[in-house]
């Protein structure tokens, strides 16, 4: 095959493949523009904003990110994913450490001992009384984890939206540096390709007689 034609199939394949790259990096970046734009948009429209710095608690302090978004408007995914982190520091303290789930069985368990307490004869009152207390207030902290676990859910939801656009923006980046590269690559081949001879081969052969290259193919005795 002659060197020139060579040149020329590369270099057409390095453009085509640039030109596949380019297509790919614009439609990332459409993503990584709708995912951004989407998550603002809808984080926005619940007009949540951080406790200022002055009115956090030594418990609140200790989330660095929480400091640091002291005062601001919930806008991003990674003040979602901050807040969410906010939202569970409290969840925990309400219910001693308890979630939605695990104090459903603990207000079946003082309602077991509730039902014990009545039974008793006489009853007691004092306990029967504290145990109902004590229900109450147990069932008011579910109702608050479900609501607390519901945003939070909602929030790193938007978080993990967000990290999708952010590995599309990424991805886009990549895609036009090696598309760049691969269309650089691709002219200079063509210019090669301009500058070299038709009559030049790639790869060709080369004839010798043990003691140096012959200047043509030696001629075969018949």
């Amino acid at each position: 095959m002659k060197r020139r034609t060579l040149d020329f199939l590369f270099s057409a394949g390095g453009l085509m493949l640039a030109g596949l790259l380019l297509v790919l990096a614009i439609v990332m970046t459409s993503n990584a523009n709708f995912s951004k734009n989407y998550v603002k948009d809808q984080l926005s429209q619940q007009k949540i904003t951080f406790k200022p710095a002055a009115g956090l608690t030594a418990e609140e302090k200790e989330l660095a990110c929480v400091v640091k978004n002291a005062g601001l408007p919930l806008t991003t995914g990674k003040q979602a994913e901050c807040y969410a982190s906010y939202i569970g520091l409290h969840t925990a303290a309400s219910a001693d450490g308890r979630t939605y789930a695990t104090q459903g069985d603990f207000i079946s368990g003082l309602r077991a001992e509730l039902a014990a307490a009545q039974k008793i004869t006489p009853p007691d009152g004092v306990k029967v009384a504290d145990l109902g207390t004590r229900i109450t207030a147990a069932t008011a902290a579910r109702e608050s984890l479900f609501k607390g676990e519901t945003l939070k859910g909602l929030l790193l939801t938007s978080f993990g939206f967000s990290v999708f656009g952010v590995k599309a923006g990424q991805a886009a980046t990549v895609a036009y540096i090696v598309a760049g590269l691969l269309a650089l690559l691709s002219l200079a081949g063509l210019a090669h390709a301009l500058k070299t001879s038709k009559d030049t081969a790639f790869a060709a052969p080369e004839y010798t007689n043990g003691r140096g290259k012959l200047p043509e193919k030696p001629l075969v005795n018949v």
